[in-house]
Parts: C-alpha cells; sequence; structure tokens
C-alpha cells in the first residue's frame, strides 16, 4: 500500500512538471497567462494568507496534482478501471475545464472569459490527464 502510494505520488509530481512545462511553453509563446492560474490560491480562505505566496503556490500546485492523481486512482479502482488511460484523460480534462473558472474568484489573470486561455488551460489538462494514465497504466 506504501509503495502504491509513493509511486501514485511521484506520478502526481511527474505529471504536474508536465502540465507546468505545457503551460509555460504557452506564455512563453503567446503572452497568454493560463500559467499563472497553476499557482493562483487567493481565493481560499486562511490559505491565502500564506507566505511567501510563490513558495506556496508550488505547494498548492503539486499538493493538488498528487492528491489527484491518487484520489482519481482510487475511484476508478472501484470499477476495474484504474489502469485505463481514456478516464484520467476524460476527467482531468473536464475537470481542469471546469476549475478554470474559479480565476472568477480572483483578482489575477487570466480572466474568467478569457476563451484562449481557457482552452490552454483545458488542453494542458487533458496532457496532464494522458501523462498520468499512461504511468499509472505502466507503473502501477
Amino acid at each position: 500500500m506504501l509503495k502504491k502510494l509513493l509511486k501514485l505520488s511521484l506520478i502526481g509530481i511527474i505529471g504536474g512538471l508536465v502540465l507546468m512545462l505545457v503551460l509555460k511553453i504557452v506564455i512563453m509563446l503567446t503572452g497568454n497567462s493560463a500559467y499563472l492560474l497553476l499557482f493562483n490560491f487567493d481565493y481560499i480562505p486562511v490559505l491565502n494568507e500564506l507566505r511567501p505566496v510563490e513558495l506556496f503556490g508550488y505547494v498548492f500546485h503539486f499538493l493538488t496534482c498528487i492528491l489527484s492523481v491518487i484520489g482519481l486512482y482510487y475511484i476508478l479502482k472501484n470499477w476495474n478501471i484504474e489502469r485505463q488511460f481514456l478516464p484520467y484523460i476524460l476527467v482531468y480534462t473536464m475537470g481542469g475545464g471546469a476549475l478554470f473558472f474559479l480565476t472568477s474568484l480572483s483578482d489575477q489573470p487570466p480572466a474568467a472569459n478569457d476563451v484562449v486561455a481557457w482552452i490552454y488551460w483545458t488542453m494542458g489538462h487533458g496532457i496532464f490527464g494522458y501523462v498520468i494514465g499512461a504511468m499509472v497504466k505502466k507503473w502501477v
């Protein structure tokens, strides 16, 4: 059990790095600010008081990645589909697309009505889902 949790945590970290890289490339090539949303937690009471913001933005991002991988793995395990990668792609693409609109709770970019940022964000999460699904299938 502990070995599986460690593998899933490592998969979450690697997936989080891939997601960061994809959205970093987007911001470098286009200037679109979807990348910034990865580290934004200013709309969450208590957490928004943590300092330094940059450090806790990274902690927030990676904890979210790790916990979501572990949680989704065990949810999918209930249906014996935890080693198929399509459910990871679907859940992370749709979930990421929906979670984008949390940006409306923040003064930081991107704007909730930035359709291009939503597309980049959702695409990045689809890639994240593919990476997670492929690694779970291979390693777990």
